[in-house]
C-alpha cells in the first residue's frame, strides 16, 4: 500500500523536526512526504531540507501566501501546492499538520484498516496533550471525527468527495461527504497521535465566527447549527465561544453565503446529525 503525505506549515521550527522524524521512524515508512512551507518567517525550511538531505523520500515546496489568518482556507490551499507536486500512484493521501508526534507503527495500523475493509473511505486516531507528565486524548471532538490534522483517505474516497473544501469547516464536510457516497469513516481511539501546541491555544473571535459560517455553509439549519455550537464551546470550555458561533451563523444566513454542499448532500448531513443526536438519547 502506497502513503503519500501532505504536511502544510507556517512557522513551525519548534515542531515540524519532531513530526518528521517520528514520520521517518515509522514501521511503514511513507512512500513521499511533500512538506509545504506556507510563507513561514522563521527557520522551518532549514529545517526541513536537513531531513531532505537525509531521506529522499521528503521533498521541500515552498509557497508564497498571504500572511492573513484564514482559518480553513489557508490550510486548504496549502495542502494543494503540495498535492499537486504528487503523482497519482498512491492509495492512500494523508493531510497530517506539522506539530504532531506520530507512534511508530501509526501507519501501519492505519494500512491495515484500508487493507481489511474496502469500505474504510478516511481513518485517523487521536491527538493527545501533555497534561504533567502524561499524555491524554484532546477532547474536543466526538469519538467518530477524524481531526483536521490527522485525515488519511483511500485514494478514491478522497477522489470522490471531490476537492477539499477552502472554508473552516473543511474537516467535517470532507467526512459527511465521504459518508454520502458510501464510505465508513473509521476511528481508532489506542492510536494517540502527540500534539505538541493543543487545539485552542489561540482562540480567535475570528475564527469562532466562521466556525458558526460553516455549520450555515454545510446546511445544518438552524436547530442544528445552536446545538452543534452549544457543544462546541462546551469542549472548548469557553462560553463566550457559543455566541461567536451563532453570530457567525446568522451573519452568514443574512448575506446569503454561497453553500459548501448541495440541497441533495445537505439533507444527507441534516439527517445524518439528527440520527446521531436520537442515538444518544435513546
Amino acid at each position: 500500500m502506497k502513503i503519500y503525505v501532505v504536511i502544510p506549515a507556517h512557522n513551525e521550527a519548534n515542531f515540524i523536526g519532531q513530526t518528521l522524524q517520528s514520520l521517518a521512524d515509522q514501521s511503514l515508512k511513507p512512500n513521499k512526504v511533500v512538506v509545504v512551507d506556507d510563507s513561514s518567517t522563521d527557520n522551518t525550511s532549514e529545517i526541513v531540507e536537513e531531513f531532505v538531505s537525509k531521506y529522499p523520500f521528503i521533498e521541500l515546496v515552498k509557497n508564497n501566501s498571504s500572511t492573513e489568518h484564514a482559518p480553513g482556507s489557508k490550510v486548504v490551499n496549502a495542502f494543494y501546492k503540495g498535492y499537486y507536486k504528487l503523482d497519482d500512484d498512491f492509495d492512500v493521501i494523508c493531510k497530517f499538520d506539522a506539530d504532531l508526534i506520530f507512534p511508530v507503527n501509526y501507519l501501519e495500523k492505519i494500512a491495515e484498516y484500508f487493507n481489511n475493509d474496502n469500505l474504510a473511505g478516511m481513518v485517523g486516531g487521536f491527538c493527545s496533550i501533555q497534561r504533567k507528565n502524561k499524555w491524554i486524548p484532546e477532547n474536543l471532538t466526538g469519538n467518530d471525527h477524524i481531526r483536521g490534522a490527522l485525515k488519511a483517505y483511500r485514494k478514491h474516497c478522497f477522489i470522490q468527495i471531490g476537492q477539499l473544501k477552502p472554508a473552516m469547516g473543511w474537516d467535517t464536510a470532507d467526512e459527511l461527504l465521504a459518508r454520502f457516497h458510501g464510505w465508513k469513516v473509521i476511528t481508532d481511539q489506542t492510536l494517540l497521535v502527540k500534539h505538541l501546541r493543543p487545539t485552542g491555544m489561540n482562540y480567535f473571535e475570528h475564527a469562532g465566527r466562521k466556525q458558526g459560517e460553516a455549520f450555515y455553509r454545510l446546511r445544518y439549519g438552524m436547530t442544528l447549527s445552536l446545538i452543534a455550537s452549544a457543544k462546541l464551546a462546551a469542549m472548548k470550555m469557553n462560553p463566550f465561544a457559543f455566541l461567536h458561533y451563532a453570530s457567525g451563523y446568522f451573519q452568514a444566513k443574512n448575506k446569503k453565503r454561497p453553500f459548501l454542499v448541495s440541497e441533495e448532500e445537505g439533507r444527507f448531513i441534516r439527517q445524518l446529525r439528527w440520527a446521531n443526536i436520537r442515538k444518544k438519547f435513546a
